[in-house]
């Protein structure tokens, strides 16, 4: 079988879109045979894996009620009210409470579909290097490389889209009412948490547990492996 010149399906993959990455990805997979696995081969698979974990992550969680009914993702109050939380509720205000963390875990999905081009272009710099040790790695190698890639970029990026979505759900509002009203308690110190930082990090972090579902379903399930080449280097760790 003929096959491609490596350098050149290795700059196909330096591409920023993903219709770049499955075009190259569909080249690397058509030249594979039962040789030993190559460069290209580990980095398009890899890349390909990562970029399908990201779809689906950000489309789940962008669902309604992909943050809020799922109790891995859900943005609870932040820990440093949670006293807040329990003293409105005591007053007869856990509706407020119960609004304001609705429109909290709706400002994230609204949010998480955003994210997917931030994630892609993470995966387009990966290396030859990067590729092998996460082949190798940890069944969160994939997704703990993402989170070490993307880290302040990531959350400089995301902050905007938080913040605007959360004005667009009046969560703010919900937030700044909720405090101010245990503000006004008598013997409380007063409290005033980022809540645009807490909702931005918890976001992030539910959009990495739905990455690292799908990589490990990949690595440990060969009917999630769904084409030839994800077989090939997956199933070589078996």
């Amino acid at each position: 079988m003929r096959l491609i010149p490596l350098g050149l399906v290795l700059l196909a993959l330096t591409g920023c879109s993903e219709k770049d990455l499955r075009q190259a990805y569909e080249i690397v997979s058509a030249n594979v045979d039962e040789a030993p696995l190559t460069n290209a081969e580990v980095v398009a698979a890899l890349k390909d894996s990562l970029s399908r974990g990201i779809s689906k992550g950000a489309v789940s969680a962008s669902a309604k009620d992909g943050y809020y009914g799922n109790p891995r993702l859900k943005i609870e109050f932040p820990t440093e009210v949670r006293k807040v939380e329990k003293a409105l509720r005591k007053i007869g205000l856990g509706k407020d409470v119960d609004r304001f963390v609705m429109q909290l875990n709706r400002s994230a999905e609204r949010a998480a579909i955003k994210s997917k081009p931030i994630f892609i272009s993470a995966i387009t710099s990966m290396t030859i290097r990067d590729a092998f040790d996460i082949l190798n790695g940890a069944d969160d190698a994939a997704t703990q490389y993402l989170v070490r890639t993307t880290g302040d970029d990531l959350r400089k990026e995301f902050l905007p889209i938080v913040s605007d979505t959360l004005q667009q759900t009046s969560a703010t509002r919900y937030y700044g009412d909720i405090v101010n009203k245990y503000n006004q308690l008598p013997l409380v110190d007063d409290v005033d948490p980022d809540l645009e930082a807490y909702a931005t990090d918890r976001a992030i972090a539910g959009l990495f547990v739905l990455v690292a579902d799908e990589e490990a379903s990949i690595r440990a399930n060969p009917a999630a492996r769904t084409t030839d080449l994800l077989r090939r280097v997956f199933g070589s760790l078996d």
